[in-house]
């Protein structure tokens, strides 16, 4: 069964396309992850980093990626393209590009934004893409987590 068409699912290509268009002065946020298992953690996240600016860029780890990372022999339990389309009902999301490396280095990169987000257990100085989003001219937050929600622990409550 194949899933409806994900307006906010793009390559990089087509984002910069699209970015070309922005108007001068548009702030482009950008955070990335598995989102494996969407919990309020995530929506409280996404909701505060795309308040930041006037879109919000989402790298989403391909499943490589994600096997990569060594999350677990049975991770992802979803698909990227699930993962996606579940990303794409929040309205915070504007565009969702997958990244098929073990870091989103390249697509910052690329996509350049002004504001690089990640959660509060990341220290701003290992954030990926630090130096890229600073040098530039730009911010690099570490935003604290809703505490209690993890897909670490909603798996392990889900598991027993």
């Amino acid at each position: 069964m194949s899933l409806p068409d994900n307006p906010k699912l793009m390559s990089i290509r087509t984002f910069l396309k699209r970015k070309a268009d922005f108007e001068p002065g548009h702030r482009l946020v950008f955070t990335n992850g598995c989102f494996d298992v969407l919990h309020p953690g995530h929506v409280d996240l996404l909701q505060r980093a795309r308040a930041l600016g006037d879109a919000l860029i989402l790298g989403l780890n391909s499943d490589e990626s994600v096997r990569m990372l060594g999350k677990g022999a049975d991770r992802p339990l979803n698909t990227a393209e699930e993962r996606a389309f579940v990303l794409a009902g929040l309205a915070c999301v504007d565009y969702i590009v997958i990244f098929h490396e073990s870091t989103p280095l390249e697509l910052i990169k690329a996509c350049r934004p002004q504001i690089l987000v990640k959660g509060g257990d990341w220290p701003v100085d290992q954030i990926v893409g630090n130096d890229v989003v600073t040098k530039a001219g730009g911010r690099v937050l570490s935003l604290p987590l809703l505490e209690g929600y993890s897909t670490t622990g909603f798996l392990e409550k889900v598991r027993g």
